[in-house]
């Protein structure tokens, strides 16, 4: 199982749609589109931040569990980056100390229920790293009209602050082996011969680890 990690518009879902295709194996994508709650949260943080966070802990935990249950499968989100949002949102003021032990409680018990799946943790984790500038590309390139920044200074504050957040978030996570793509260097979104270059980078990785013959 490989997860897919990296700030928003990072290019996460649309690598793990083409590594799905190479390996021949299921996606299981970021609970986005349907979402009831996401655009609620865009408009009002304060009032919908710990209730975004649950539902998508809740989505999470139901995809790694499928996941887990089966070989050779990719989340283009996992459960193990949740945390760094909801404290985000904390720091933000948008939920309370109470809502934010609550979340780590629970958080902490479903990660012990995943220790009783037939797969203890992901093979492998694959970290796609882009500057603050290609991220914003990457966001207005998808077009979702609540993501937007225009007219909306705070958000823009908040995408600084998420993606400075996650190279600590990537230095400090140990579930599983790890591997940095340069997202900026290596534009595996809009160009085919970057995708082949990162995809064979992965496939060597998973060689090297045994996975891959």
């Amino acid at each position: 199982m490989i997860v897919l990690a990296g700030t928003i518009g990072a290019g996460k879902s649309s690598l793990a749609k083409a590594l799905g295709e190479h390996l021949g194996t299921e996606v299981f994508y970021e609970a986005v589109d349907n979402n009831p709650v996401l655009d609620l949260y865009y408009q009002d943080p304060k009032k919908y931040a710990f209730l975004l966070q649950i539902y998508f802990l809740n989505k999470r935990f139901e995809s790694i569990k499928m996941a887990y249950r089966a070989d050779n499968n990719v989340l283009d989100r996992s459960i193990f980056e949740d945390e760094l949002f909801l404290t985000l949102n904390y720091k933000n003021g948008n939920v309370t100390r109470t809502e934010l032990d609550i979340y780590k409680e629970l958080l902490a018990n479903m990660l012990e229920e995943l220790e009783g799946m037939p797969k203890k943790r992901p093979d492998l984790l694959v970290y796609i790293d882009v500057s603050f500038e290609t991220m914003l590309s990457r966001i207005a390139q998808r077009g979702r009209s609540f993501e937007q920044i225009d007219g909306q200074p705070g958000l823009e504050m908040y995408y600084h602050q998420v993606h400075n957040e996650y190279p600590d978030w990537f230095a400090q996570y140990d579930v599983s082996p790890k591997l940095r793509i340069d997202g900026d260097h290596i534009d595996f979104v809009n160009n085919p011969t970057d995708l082949t270059a990162v995809l064979e980078q992965i496939d060597a990785e998973l060689r090297r680890m045994d996975l891959l013959k």
